[in-house]
């Protein structure tokens, strides 16, 4: 019970994440995309910083900017690049390997079991995600493609990195820092790579106190909350909700068509979650092989 509900708090996070491009496209000026990026870690960073009352120490100063890099500044650069060349359903496809490069890394970091209807999860996952968003007009841009993968990988890293060094402190504090190293190490490359941003209106300050209250501090608490408490072959595949969100939003908010097709690859984004969870809570007896025969995968 307490395993399923920690799936539960922590599906929250992409779920709210699919939002995030609803209110980008929707509420703030459009053209910013590193201002926007610093805007939604550093006030948020800052405003935990000020509630927990605690800094880093010793190494973890070290360790909190390698994760605030790699889980923000590094991972929201890429993918702004690859959103930018790609359009959007070939770049959340390619954003979408994350779970299968999250297996790879945790059993090289973690010493995690590489299980194979783990990696046919996130093959299905990917697919569903191509279903929901991806257009037979789509183009290739191999800047574009590049910077995706590298988001993914970034974000992959900061996931499993995040479980292995957990620290002594609440997940309250470790956003705090992870925020605010991110944050810091996007504002000076926004002030020199972007002008300064227009006069801005009520929606666009709406906008950014939810990006950065609701779709930074309070999903991230949630989000390594989660990385805590369970393993990130667990917790990454919960990241195929987020482009779920992002269709259903558009269908329900903007009135966009949401199509056979679709519903489909909706249908499989949740298989593919749920089939991952069940791989990682299954005895390791029950767990079949792609083959057909039931094999011992370790862990």
């Amino acid at each position: 019970m307490n395993r399923n509900f920690d799936l539960l708090v922590t599906a929250i996070a992409p779920a709210i994440w699919g939002s995030t491009y609803l209110v980008t496209t929707e509420l703030l000026p459009a053209g910013y995309p590193l201002t926007v990026a610093m805007l939604r870690a550093l006030p948020a960073g800052l405003l935990l910083l000020a509630i927990v009352r605690r800094l880093p120490h010793g190494i973890w100063w070290l360790k909190s900017l390698v994760l605030g890099a790699l889980n923000f500044s590094v991972f929201w650069w890429l993918l702004f690049i690859s959103a930018y060349r790609l359009p959007g359903g070939v770049a959340a496809t390619v954003g979408a390997i994350q779970p299968l490069i999250v297996i790879v890394l945790a059993r090289f970091l973690l010493g995690s079991p590489i299980r194979g209807l783990s990696i046919v999860a996130a093959i299905a996952g990917i697919a569903g995600v191509a279903l929901l968003i991806l257009t037979p007009q789509a183009g290739l841009d191999p800047v574009g493609v590049a910077a995706g993968i590298g988001g993914a990988f970034s974000m992959a890293a900061g996931v499993v990195l995040s479980r292995r060094w957990r620290p002594p402190v609440s997940p309250l504090a470790f956003t705090a820092w992870q925020l605010t190293a991110g944050g810091l190490l996007l504002l000076p490359v926004a002030l020199l790579l972007e002008p300064p941003l227009p006069a801005l209106t009520g929606a666009n300050l709406l906008g950014f106190a939810y990006l950065g209250l609701i779709g930074a501090a309070l999903t991230y608490i949630l989000w390594f909350r989660g990385l805590s408490r369970l393993e990130p072959a667990v917790i990454s595949p919960l990241g195929f909700l987020s482009p779920m969100t992002a269709v259903i939003l558009g269908w329900a908010v903007l009135g966009q068509q949401l199509s056979p097709i679709q519903i489909f690859g909706m249908v499989i984004v949740l298989g593919s979650v749920w089939l991952s969870q069940w791989v990682q809570q299954a005895p390791s007896s029950q767990i079949p092989s792609p083959l057909g025969e039931k094999v011992p995968t370790g862990g």
